[in-house]
Order: structure tokens, then sequence, then C-alpha cells
């Protein structure tokens, strides 16, 4: 019998290392893809290329979707516009909002950041994505993984963000189990995202995982694993 298929979309300034425990967890139960969102300058194409890693899967085999923060946002786009049927989507710290005059201010002044002082934003990043308590070594860790994914792709991925479209009336029509995943200690998407985003999913469920921040596939892979394998089986 064919394995089912578990796409996983990184986040902003993320590679393959923030799904590394979750992937090596899962890879008994199904064929684990990981998608690449720091080469695009907009959502839709990081979605097209997420697509593409799908282009040799046979309609027949199942294929469960799974996005994180800016990853949330290219999942809401695929689930928006459908090319395939899924069985099943998890969310992970992100939002369904569209962009704020607000948020576009400060995203504004995190690209000259970027540019100005990479080193002291990804250290507040970091900072404020994961849980107060969190281990020095996992701080560094995420430093080092936003360090090699680079400015130039902050910059492009922020402006991606700012420019996300509004797909709540696509969501609203959805068919098939979400389960939104928020940490409780979320910084950076606050768990009142989460909850207006399952509020905008028929049927969604919502679990909000304890002594997590932010990045909830490096805090608590556990409880991440733990939602998608039982879509797996």
């Amino acid at each position: 019998m064919t394995a089912p298929v578990l796409l996983l979309i990184p986040g902003m300034l993320n590679d393959a290392r923030l799904w590394a425990e979750v992937a090596s967890d899962l890879c008994a139960l199904a064929d684990v893809r990981i998608a690449d969102v720091s080469t695009q300058s907009h959502i839709a194409d990081m979605a097209d290329d997420a697509w593409a890693l799908l282009a040799d899967v046979p309609a027949s085999v199942p294929c469960v979707l799974a996005g994180f923060s800016l990853g949330g946002y290219v999942a809401i786009e695929m689930l928006a516009q459908p090319r395939r049927t899924w069985r099943a989507a998890a969310l992970l710290s992100t939002s369904c909002m569209p962009e704020s005059p607000e948020g576009v201010a400060g995203r504004e002044k995190a690209i000259a950041a970027f540019t100005q002082d990479f080193e002291g934003m990804l250290q507040g990043i970091a900072r404020r994505g994961l849980a107060p308590n969190a281990a020095p070594a996992l701080h560094e860790s995420l430093c080092q993984m936003m360090r090699d994914v680079g400015p130039q792709a902050a910059t492009r991925q922020t402006r991606a963000i700012m420019a996300r479209s509004d797909h709540r009336a696509a969501l609203g029509g959805l068919q098939l189990p979400v389960r939104v995943l928020c940490g409780n200690q979320d910084r950076i998407t606050p768990p009142a995202l989460s909850e207006a985003l399952v509020a905008t999913v028929p049927g969604a469920q919502m679990r909000l995982v304890n002594n997590a921040g932010h990045m909830l596939p490096l805090e608590q892979p556990g409880a991440v694993v733990a939602t998608l394998r039982d879509w797996l089986n």
C-alpha cells in the first residue's frame, strides 16, 4: 500500500531544519516532503513551488498539509485554491487575517533593520519567538538557521507577508479536517489569531500547546507529531 504524503511548509527565515524532529518521527508513516519558501517574492509563488513537490503523486494517494507561520499563509493559499483533494490540514502559529496598516508599518521597519543590523534582528526574533524558558541551545540553533537563510530572504518573505491575500471566504467553505495549533506563550501570532482562524473554518479544532511560544515545531515537536499522526495511520 502506498504511504500518504505529508507536505510540510516552514516559516520565515526557516528551512527544513524547522521540521527535522517532526519529519524524523513521521517518516515511517508517510512520504515526507518539505517545501522551500526562501527564494520566492510572493505567497502565490511559494504555493506554486509547494504544489510542484506533489506533481508526481497520483490522485489516489492521500496528502496531508501542514504549514507553520509564513508557511501557514502558504498552506491557506493552497487550501483556498486547491489543485488536489487533501485528507487534512494543520495550521500552526499562523493567521487568516489580512495585513493591517499597523502591520505594514512594522514590517517596513523590520526590512530596514534586516539591512542595518541583521544579527540584532534575528536575536530579537528568537527571543520573541521562543517561550521565555526556552533552552539557550534552542535559541542558538534557531539563530543559526536564520543566519543561514539570510537577510535577503527575510526581506523577500516580509514583503510577501505584507501582500498576502485575504482567503477567509474560501476558508469558510472548506470541507476537510483542519487543526489549528498555537503555543500558549506565542507573542508573534497570539492565541486570539488562532481562535479567529478556528471560527473561520467549519469544524476546525484548536489545540493550545503548553510551554511553547511561536516556534512550535522546534519547541514542542511531539505535539505537532501527535496532531499529524492520526491522519497518517
